[in-house]
């Protein structure tokens, strides 16, 4: 009796963490580029590589949010997205990110209006994952 609990509770473990494991599966982040003067962007990256789709989410969830609207003076450097789910919904979450020349760091807008200016570590790590390239040359 003792075997059978244990063999039932190990099961319902092994099925917990697969499906916790599972959820993060297929997630991906899209990457628009400006190109030229203009607002025109066009396809950029797609980042599917779930460390680095995990890592990116982490930075911009844990992000210090300002409920601010903010005139930036140009158009966006980036746009990205990914897919998030919010209570039972499946949503899409849209950034428009500009590249701060003095500081080298990266700046945020939401849709919702939420801004941020990212510290220069995570300005570097979120560059780099969805560009592919450093940063800092």
């Amino acid at each position: 009796m003792k075997k059978i609990r244990f063999i039932i509770s190990l099961l319902t473990i092994i099925i917990i963490c697969s499906s916790c494991l599972a959820e993060g599966k297929g997630q991906k982040i899209t990457v628009q580029k400006r190109v030229g003067g203009d607002e025109n962007y066009v396809d950029f990256n797609e980042v599917t590589d779930e460390k680095k789709v995990r890592k990116a989410m982490e930075i911009v969830e844990n992000a210090d949010w300002k409920d601010v609207e903010v005139e930036m003076p140009r158009y966006f450097d980036y746009q990205f997205q990914f897919p998030f789910k919010s209570s039972s919904e499946d949503k899409i979450a849209s950034y428009l990110l500009w590249v701060n020349a003095n500081d080298q760091k990266l700046e945020i807008v939401t849709d919702s209006k939420k801004y941020v200016e990212l510290t220069k570590k995570n300005s570097e790590i979120l560059y780099e994952i969805l560009t592919g390239e450093e940063l800092i040359k």
